[in-house]
């Protein structure tokens, strides 16, 4: 069994030369993990309904290049509308820096879901106010629209009280099917659950959750993990957890630097949590004492700038130079990785080894 979760491409920021990752824990509040089929036809029935979809798909200028997250998102659309919900998608796309920017707005997104759905899919200037409500208000049974990009508001990253009751002031439940968020506390993953009930999961992300968990708890041992990941602090509970269940964790990623300067050795310009040295220093600790194997890099792929054109070099785990950054694992890891995995029998794969969406960069992935 081999269950994998990758960061999406637009994790990696220049500003930040970091492995980007989705977590496997989710921390939301859904009713018991309760999912829409879970639900009654009354309790949709004519019911103005939020459901958080994850539609950040690649872009090129306003082309969808892969469209696999709003194909993702179909099958709980079409059921809310077949039980004669109003239903108003709202999603992210990229980072926008401040405020709106029209290449991250959701309308290619909006004009692909109407081509799936075949029905029409309007597009709402904002994610909140009286417009929007306006919008919603007006929806009869069945009728679909989608939410501009939340992420125009910084208040959403920061699940601000305010904008979160703003935001979820004109429906009447809630459906998070965007596994690839759900960890997250924002505001319209998280905050909305605490305004709006229910809350519950779409067929989407029950479906993950369950597979996730029937591969955690019930895998088939040998057992390994391969955890990438930008940061030590955004990853240190599923490397507790994980440590618990399996043989074998493969750490990747950016927060391999942060492991890398526990053990005293130099990592150039890498990302590294000083913080959390000594949080990676107790995790090797406890591997120990568990008996269990931590495998880091031999060798990294470095660069002299977080650019797909940098110039490269591979050199040892002890030898980063510096001004030099790790973005990559090197060959010999590599190898060692897959004869490390060739004896288990479920792999859970929870980030990418390296920036994947940069060719340099993406064979450690």
């Amino acid at each position: 069994v081999f269950v994998a979760y990758l960061a999406s491409a637009s994790a990696f920021q220049a500003t930040a030369p970091a492995f980007g990752v989705r977590r496997a824990t989710v921390p939301m509040e859904l009713e018991a993990k309760k999912s829409v089929s879970d639900l009654s036809d009354a309790d949709l029935s004519g019911k103005k309904v939020l459901i958080r979809c994850d539609v950040n798909v690649p872009l090129d200028g306003k082309v969808i290049t892969d469209d696999t997250r709003i194909r993702a998102s179909i099958p709980t659309l079409e059921y809310l509308i077949s039980k004669g919900a109003s239903v108003a998608v709202c999603s992210h796309l990229g980072r926008p820096k401040d405020g709106p920017e029209d290449k991250f707005s959701l309308g290619p997104c909006a004009a692909r879901m109407s081509e799936l759905l075949g029905k029409e899919v309007k597009l709402a200037p904002d994610c909140i106010g009286e417009e929007v409500a306006a919008m919603v208000s007006s929806q009869g049974p069945g009728d679909i629209i989608m939410l501009e990009n939340t992420r125009f508001y910084k208040e959403e990253t920061k699940n601000e009280s305010g904008f979160v009751e703003k935001f979820a002031a004109p429906f009447d439940m809630f459906v998070n099917d965007a596994f690839g968020t759900a960890h997250r506390a924002h505001a319209s993953t998280e905050g909305v659950t605490k305004y709006l009930s229910p809350a519950v999961s779409g067929f989407l992300l029950a479906k993950e959750l369950e597979y996730l968990d029937g591969a955690v708890q019930n895998g088939e041992r040998p057992m390994a993990a391969i955890v990438g990941g930008s940061k030590v602090s955004s990853k240190i509970t599923v490397l507790e957890a994980l440590l618990d269940k399996c043989e074998k964790i493969i750490i990747g990623g950016g927060m391999v630097f942060t492991f890398l300067k526990a053990k005293g050795l130099p990592v150039g310009t890498s990302l590294v949590e000083d913080d959390f040295v000594e949080t990676a220093k107790a995790v090797l600790e406890k591997a120990e004492k568990l008996g269990k194997e931590i495998l880091l890099p031999e060798d990294i792929v470095v660069a002299d700038a977080f650019a797909p054109d940098a110039n490269t070099q591979i050199v040892a785990v002890d030898a980063i130079p510096d001004g030099w950054m790790g973005l990559d694992n090197g060959p010999a890891t590599t190898a060692a990785q897959a004869a490390a995995l060739a004896d288990c029998k479920t792999v859970i794969m929870n980030g990418p080894m390296g920036v994947f969406e940069f060719e340099a960069f993406n064979k450690g992935t």
